[in-house]
């Protein structure tokens, strides 16, 4: 299956264009302005190397979402760009799209490809992926972008997420849990993830300024006086008390009292840096 280089395509169109028209603009940040109406131009201009098509149309003509998936999957193998068209006719193919893309993201063999179709989920507002999202996030040994792209998913559920989610909180590893935790702060008035949130904030000593962003996120006002008692820790750092302070305003609080952290590394570094 041949694939077709589309930003190869563009990138010789664009060059061609500029070597026309350079004496026309100041400079290069005057013409790069012109590059979202010359991309639509494109779009819709003839092409010789898709056989009169335009690179706006090429894709329509596939109905079948596993054809455009298969050549995903080659554009993969191949080492060649995916072409925004492609992506977008897959989303324009709408429900008909959620099975393939799902098998896709299932296959687990290359975290591209699965990426690429957890972004297209994303897009189509799919419930499916729900189970295989939790699966992702609980198997990672630590946060990256896949499961970050899991957790994204997971939030745009709503609130369908929480029960999944705290279902799984008890037996997932430390990173799987603070993955899950970002995502439930998302949703306020669960007396269980105030609970876990509040909890983790007290004994993760080394991630005060991550957990303190977390209930600033959640926006439930009873961690103010657990923020507050953290200010006085003997072995608070400058980061983390900027996060927490943070937090303490994100929920109505207020700190005037302040902290002399000459010799905080971080506070050293920040202040070489005015």
């Amino acid at each position: 299956m041949k694939c077709i280089d589309f930003d190869a395509h563009f990138g010789k169109y664009a060059e061609k264009w500029i070597a026309e028209n350079r004496s026309r603009y100041k400079n290069m940040d005057a013409m790069e302005e012109e590059m979202p109406e010359l991309y639509l131009r494109w779009l819709n201009a003839k092409a010789d190397w898709l056989d009169g098509l335009t690179p706006g149309e090429y894709f329509a003509r596939y109905e079948n979402p596993e054809e455009l998936i298969d050549l995903i999957r080659a554009y993969h193998d191949q080492k060649v760009s995916v072409p925004d068209q492609l992506l977008e006719r897959i989303v324009e193919l709408g429900d008909a799209s959620v099975e393939p893309l799902m098998a896709l993201a299932a296959e687990g063999k290359d975290r591209a490809l699965t990426l690429t179709a957890l972004n297209l989920l994303i897009e189509l507002g799919s419930e499916r992926p729900l189970d295989l999202c939790l699966d992702i996030i609980a198997g990672s040994e630590a946060q990256n972008e896949l499961t970050e792209v899991a957790s994204e998913l997971l939030a745009n559920l709503g609130r369908k997420a929480v029960e999944p989610i705290l279902s799984r909180m008890p037996d997932a590893k430390k990173a799987a849990q603070e993955a899950f935790l970002d995502v439930l702060c998302n949703f306020p008035g669960d007396e269980r993830i105030y609970n876990y949130a509040i909890d983790v904030f007290r004994r993760s000593y080394d991630r005060r300024a991550l957990f303190a962003s977390y209930l600033g996120k959640l926006g439930d006002e009873r961690a103010i006086d657990t923020l507050r008692d953290a200010l006085t820790l003997s072995d608070l750092n400058y980061l983390d008390y900027i996060e927490i302070v943070n937090a303490i305003e994100a929920l109505g609080g207020e700190v005037t009292e302040t902290r002399d952290f000459n010799g905080d590394p971080y506070y050293e570094s920040l202040k070489k840096m005015k």
